[in-house]
């Protein structure tokens, strides 16, 4: 979860139980292009060289039409489109640990080239003990231009005071 409020941005924080009474709030980010160096980067870190995701002249030959990003490589984008999503500044924050995910779901694979964005909605905010929080945010990604979207999820987060 990104602090927003740059340079010259004058942003009052606010207290988790302010970020509480948000829960159902929707924030989108910017789009993001996924790259086919991106996808090859990817196929690099993970060992995964699958030639539906680097070798354009067969995967073209596939349903799919052409290259498609990995779905892990869809879903690390996440902190990157929170990033690029409008967001409260908390008080106190010292840290936030992502816990991980519930529901996670690769619904459409994402093709090289295409732009997508996050769609995130704060579902929960649980004080889990004192100065540590676990919020819960409904995580989509989307594809511009189509239907439905790449990933839908339940992203776990762990907030310090």
């Amino acid at each position: 979860m990104r602090q927003s409020g740059g340079e010259g941005n004058a942003v009052t924080p606010i207290t988790m139980e302010e970020r509480s009474r948000q829960i159902g709030t929707e924030t989108v980010s910017d789009w993001v292009a996924v790259t086919q160096e991106m996808v090859d980067r990817f196929a690099d870190v993970t060992g995964d060289h699958q030639f539906i995701h680097v070798d354009p002249v067969r995967a073209a030959a596939t349903p799919f039409g052409g290259t498609i990003a990995h779905g892990f490589l869809t879903l690390s984008l996440m902190p990157q489109l929170i990033q690029r999503a409008p967001q409260p500044v908390i008080a106190g924050i010292r840290m936030v640990v992502n816990a991980g995910c519930n529901r996670l779901r690769f619904v459409q694979p994402v093709r090289a080239g295409a732009r997508v964005r996050g769609r995130f909605a704060l579902r929960e905010l649980v004080e889990k003990r004192p100065g540590q929080w676990q919020q819960v945010t409904d995580f989509t990604v989307e594809i511009e231009g189509e239907d439905k979207p790449a990933i839908v999820s339940e992203w776990i987060s762990q907030i310090y005071l």
